[in-house]
């Protein structure tokens, strides 16, 4: 399975905000954002850049892709399926996006990042509806319970990331039972629901010229 092995704070910095891809670091002063000031990754990465059209779109496109933790090929498959379905193609985007297992382990606070979510899926410690399952791209359906393994209940890491992700919110979506590691898809996002700070539409502009 391919995936982004470098620096993950470059991956910010090239994007000029904080995309959340290190867990509790993201909150402290330890961000690179922060101690950057803003700057772009590299020598070059003060020098003020113009901004045309299709660059507002591409930064769009690679921002939501990076939060995410996808490649190109993979996240341009979610835009060809999404345009094929009847509704709104940027909104049918996000939603295989926030249905993804790892992104569900996340979002119920297993894991402390997008990244370390996708390991617990990988190294087969989340069971959906009682089974094991081990591909992160696997999209989670209405009334789907989806918890951690037994064994790895009391694992140091999941603990406190379960105690850090304790002041991020909850989804309404999704319904968690903490002391046993749980949650359950009460239903499928609406809009108002899935990640905010994406401009979705951008992206489809891209895809679609």
């Amino acid at each position: 399975m391919a995936r982004y092995c470098g620096a993950v704070c470059r991956l910010c910095r090239r994007e000029g905000e904080k995309l959340f891809l290190k867990g509790e670091r993201c909150y402290t002063s330890k961000c690179a954002v922060e101690r950057r000031e803003g700057a772009g990754p590299g020598m070059h990465g003060r020098i003020r850049q113009s901004y045309s059209d299709y660059k507002v779109r591409l930064r769009e496109k690679q921002k939501t892709k990076r939060i995410f933790g996808l490649l190109e090929k993979k996240f341009k498959r979610y835009y060809l399926e999404a345009s094929s379905k009847k509704g709104v193609t940027g909104s049918q985007i996000l939603l295989h996006l926030e249905r993804r297992l790892d992104n569900v382990v996340y979002r119920l606070g297993f894991g402390a990042s997008r990244s370390l979510s996708r390991q617990l899926v990988t190294h087969r410690h989340v069971l959906v509806n009682g089974k094991r399952v081990s591909v992160p791209s696997y999209e989670v359906a209405a009334n789907d319970v989806v918890e951690v393994c037994e064994k790895m209940k009391k694992n140091q890491g999941i603990v406190a990331a379960m105690e850090s992700a304790s002041a991020r919110l909850v989804p309404d979506w999704l319904m968690l039972e903490k002391t046993e590691a749980r949650g359950t898809v009460k239903a499928l996002p609406t809009r108002e629901q899935m990640i905010q700070g994406v401009n979705e539409q951008l992206i489809v502009e891209l895809y679609s010229k």
